[in-house]
């Protein structure tokens, strides 16, 4: 006989229950989830580690809102998410959840005070466009076009523009897959600031270990299955970590 489901605690903010997607039918089905059980606690910085195909992105697109899960529950704070009508995914994603993806989907006629602009003049309370970029150390490049800036510097205004709108929820899809060490080190370190200063909870997928020691809870994802690799008592700062 199989274990009973864990209530969730109070203390979390998203909470999924046998969370399933699949994809297709008959032979041709994909079984990109599989029963998934997880708790999100607010204000943790969470790490999903594994490999390309193990489900870690619809895992992360079925939290946001951008896709609906084929079985299970998903909840954040009692909201049901997975049952929502379109309108209400609508309003989760333009007021709960900020996107940071490995590209950065920034507009290339606006410069980098003017990209988060966009978020904020659609946001219930954003911070002021100010705010974001010195949460991200780019003050001195806010009037500056996504061309004249670096891949790391792009990635920290969309790091910006995702936090402007003051969202409880950070979801980030390989942030640094497209960077160096070096640049994504400084990217890193944005996004473990913005959670410690402002207590967002963050979840960054990857698929490189070493991140694993950032977090102050880490998850393995593999064949579609998850599963609670660790809890840190003492998260280490990304500068410290043995790149």
């Amino acid at each position: 006989m199989t274990s009973p489901i864990p209530p969730a605690p109070d203390s979390s903010l998203v909470v999924a229950r046998e969370l399933s997607k699949t994809y297709g039918s008959g032979n041709a089905a994909v079984h990109a989830l599989r029963g998934v059980n997880l708790d999100l606690p607010k204000g943790e910085l969470v790490v999903l580690l594994g490999a390309s195909g193990s489900g870690k992105s619809t895992l992360l697109n079925l939290i946001g809102g951008l896709d609906n899960p084929t079985g299970g529950s998903l909840h954040y704070r009692g909201w049901n998410v997975a049952q929502a009508d379109e309108a209400g995914l609508t309003a989760y994603r333009r007021d709960v959840v900020g996107f940071v993806f490995q590209f950065y989907n920034l507009i290339a006629s606006l410069t980098a005070r003017e990209n988060i602009g966009l978020i904020t003049e659609v946001s219930r309370d954003p911070m002021s466009t100010d705010d974001a970029l010195a949460l991200v150390d780019l003050t001195n490049r806010a009037n500056h076009f996504p061309a004249q800036l670096s891949g790391g510097e792009q990635q920290r205004v969309a790091i910006a523009r995702a936090i402007a709108k003051r969202p409880e929820l950070l979801l980030c899809d390989e942030p640094t897959g497209a960077l160096d060490v070096k640049t994504g080190v400084l990217v890193l370190e944005a996004i473990q600031r913005i959670n410690r200063e402002i207590g967002t909870l963050t979840v960054v997928i990857t698929h490189n270990a070493i991140l694993a020691e950032m977090a102050d809870r880490v998850f393995t994802m593999s064949d579609g299955r998850l599963e609670l690799a660790k809890v840190n008592a003492n998260p280490r700062p990304v500068g410290e970590l043995a790149w």
